[in-house]
C-alpha cells in the first residue's frame, strides 16, 4: 500500500480557516508575529514526519461581503496577514527534512525578482522549497498593485503561463550546472562562458538579464497548483506536480481530481505523475467520544459572519444580501469558479442554503472535517484516499497548533500501524521526498 502525504496547512495570520476559534483559549495563533511561534511549529512538524508545511496568502483583504472590509477586519478573516516567504529561512534553520510550500502571487511580481526570491529560498532550505501558483482573486489585491481590478479569470491563466515560462527559463537555462568553479588559485569564483543572458518577450513579460543565483538544489521549486476550473485545471496538467484541491464530498474531490489527471495526461505526462492533496481538518482525541466533545466545544466559538466573509471572497459573492435560509443560487463570478460549482457537482439537485454554507465552512472551509479517534480518523483518511484517487491531505487546524499536535499524538501512530505513513524520512530534496513516496 501507498504511503499517505501529509502537509500541514497554516497561514501568516490570526484566522486562517477555522473562523472564530482564534478566541479559544487554547489557540496560538496570536504568535503568528513571533520566529518563535513558526520555529516551534516546525519542529513540532518534523517530530510528526509531516512532508511539509502549506503556507496559505493573500495580497488583499476580503472585502465583498457587505461591500466593505468591517466584517474581516472584526473577524480576523486572514488579515492581518504577514509576508510568509520571510519566516521560511527561520524554520529551515531548525529543521532538516521538512518541507515548505509558499504561496505566492506571480499577478503583482515580476518574474525576475521572483526568481531570485524563489533560488534563495531553495539555497536556505537546502532544496525543500515548493511555490503553490496562485493568480489572486481579490479585487483589493489589485486596486493595492495599482490596477481597477483584477484581470478575468481566464486572461490570469494566460498571464501564468507567460510567468512560467520565463522563470523556467531564468532557473534552468541561465547557469550551466557547473558554472560555479570557486577555483581560489586563479581568483576565478564563475566560469563567464558558462552563463548565459535570458532573453524573452512574450506577450505579458520581457526579460534581458542573466539569472542573479547561482544553481541550488532543485533549480526549479516544486510546482503546486491549486485552481481547479476548467482552465486551471489546463494550466496544472501543463505545469504542476502537486496539486491542492477541497470539496465537502468525496465525489466532489473524485471528480476534480480525475478531471485534473486527465488533464496532466492530455499534455502527454504520466496520470499518475502528480500528486494531489485534498484539504481536510480532523479533529481527533484518544477516543470518538472524546472527539466529538472536543468538536461540539469549538462549534461554540464558531464564527458565521467571518465564515461567510472568506465564503464571500473566494466566490465574488455578497452573503451579506442573503438571508440565512436564502439559498445559493449557481452565480458565475471573476473570483475562484470551482468554489461555486463544487456546491453543485454531487448533487445538481440538492439547494445550499446560506446558514448551511457557513457551519459547514465555518471550521474545514471548502474541505471536510472528520471527527473520531485515532482508529476513526485512520479509517476516514483511508477511505477518503480509496474513494477520491488523491495521495495524501493539507491538513487544517481548527486550533493551532494543538490541532496538528493532536494528530501527531493519536492518528500518526495509527496510521504507522497500518503501514499508511512513514516511520522515517527519505533522504534528498523535497521533490525527491515527495516523489520516492510510492
Amino acid at each position: 500500500m501507498t504511503e499517505i502525504l501529509i502537509n500541514a496547512f497554516d497561514m501568516a495570520c490570526i484566522s486562517h480557516q477555522a473562523s472564530g476559534l482564534w478566541r479559544h483559549p487554547d489557540d496560538q495563533a496570536s504568535r503568528y508575529k513571533t520566529i518563535s511561534y513558526w520555529t516551534e511549529l516546525a519542529k513540532t512538524l518534523e517530530r510528526g514526519l509531516f512532508d511539509g508545511l502549506f503556507i496559505a496568502d493573500v495580497l488583499g483583504i476580503y472585502d465583498v461581503y457587505g461591500g466593505n472590509s468591517q466584517a474581516a477586519l472584526r473577524n480576523a478573516s486572514q488579515v492581518p496577514v504577514n509576508d510568509p516567504s520571510l519566516i521560511i529561512a527561520a524554520m529551515a534553520a531548525v529543521t532538516t527534512h521538512l518541507g515548505f510550500g509558499l504561496t505566492a502571487t506571480l499577478s503583482f511580481e515580476h518574474p525576475y525578482p521572483f526568481a531570485r526570491k524563489m533560488s534563495t529560498l531553495d539555497h536556505l532550505t537546502q532544496g525543500r522549497i515548493g511555490w503553490n501558483i496562485v493568480t489572486g482573486y481579490l479585487d483589493s489585491a489589485a486596486r493595492g498593485n495599482g490596477q481597477s481590478q483584477q484581470q478575468n479569470h481566464d486572461t490570469r491563466y494566460d498571464i501564468a503561463d507567460d510567468y512560467l515560462a520565463v522563470v523556467k527559463k531564468l532557473w534552468n537555462e541561465s547557469w550551466d550546472d557547473d558554472a560555479v568553479i570557486n577555483d581560489r588559485v586563479n581568483g576565478i569564483y564563475t566560469d563567464p562562458d558558462k552563463v548565459r543572458r535570458i532573453k524573452y518577450d512574450g506577450p505579458y513579460f520581457s526579460v534581458d538579464a542573466i539569472h542573479l543565483c547561482e544553481p541550488s538544489p532543485q533549480l526549479v521549486p516544486v510546482l503546486y497548483q491549486a485552481g481547479t476550473s476548467a482552465k486551471g485545471r489546463g494550466f496544472a496538467g501543463k505545469h504542476a506536480e502537486c496539486v491542492f484541491l477541497a470539496g465537502p464530498t468525496s465525489t466532489i474531490v473524485r471528480s476534480s481530481a480525475t478531471a485534473i489527471r486527465d488533464a496532466v495526461a492530455a499534455q502527454g505526462r504520466n496520470r499518475d505523475s502528480v500528486k494531489i492533496f485534498s484539504l481536510v481538518t480532523v479533529i481527533t482525541a484518544a477516543s470518538d467520544a472524546e472527539a466529538i466533545e472536543k468538536y461540539e466545544e469549538y462549534r461554540r466559538y464558531v464564527s458565521l459572519e467571518g465564515a461567510l466573509t472568506l465564503m464571500s471572497g473566494w466566490t465574488g459573492i455578497d452573503f451579506s444580501s442573503y438571508d440565512p435560509e436564502e439559498p445559493v443560487r449557481h452565480i458565475r463570478s471573476n473570483a475562484i469558479h470551482s468554489a461555486i460549482d463544487a456546491l453543485t457537482i454531487s448533487d445538481p439537485d440538492r439547494i445550499w442554503m446560506v446558514r448551511e454554507l457557513a457551519e459547514h465552512s465555518a471550521i474545514g472551509g471548502m474541505g471536510v472535517t472528520f471527527v473520531g479517534g485515532p482508529q476513526t480518523i485512520s479509517d476516514q483518511l483511508e477511505d477518503w484516499i480509496e474513494e477520491t484517487g488523491v495521495d495524501g491531505f493539507n491538513l487544517a487546524y481548527a486550533i493551532t497548533p494543538g490541532s496538528f499536535e493532536d494528530f501527531i499524538t493519536y492518528v500518526i501512530p495509527e496510521l504507522q500501524h497500518r503501514k499508511r505513513y512513514k516511520t522515517q524520512y527519505r533522504p534528498g530534496t523535497l521533490r525527491e521526498k515527495i516523489f520516492s513516496s510510492t
